[in-house]
């Protein structure tokens, strides 16, 4: 079993109830699940019933947030590329998003059962918030 591997095996993945909208914002939102903010533009994650229209440059809506509720160290090769290869083989389209220490992907509210199929074949347990 390869490092990688043993962090999907009974890796527990979160996901969470809510549906969000990604943004290109002109400002960051106190309570959004992220703001990114970098030199070209603000990107915000935030629950799809809750954001402020006037905030909003474009939006993609109906995501799905999973979180792997895992601490990933940085020098974890292929982690991500892994999840990604598995869903991408499925064309599902992702949004990754790495924090300190574990990563989130959100997908399309349609996709979401296929994408927690494939990620329970690599041996995740997936929980519902």
């Amino acid at each position: 079993m390869t490092e990688v591997e043993k962090y999907f095996k009974n890796g527990k993945i979160l996901v969470f109830q809510e549906i969000y909208a990604v943004i290109k914002a002109k400002n960051p939102v106190a309570d959004a699940f992220a703001n990114i903010i970098d030199k070209n533009e603000i990107t915000v994650i935030v629950d799809q019933s809750k954001y402020d229209k006037e905030n909003v440059i474009e939006i993609e809506k109906d995501w799905k947030v999973l979180t792997f509720d895992m601490v990933l160290p940085f020098e974890l090769v292929g982690f991500l590329a892994k999840v990604s290869k598995v869903l991408a083989d499925e064309k599902i389209s992702i949004f990754a998003i790495s924090a300190y220490s574990t990563d989130h992907i959100l997908v399309k509210k349609k996709d979401l059962k296929r994408a927690e199929k494939k990620l329970k074949e690599l041996g995740c347990i997936i929980e519902k918030r």
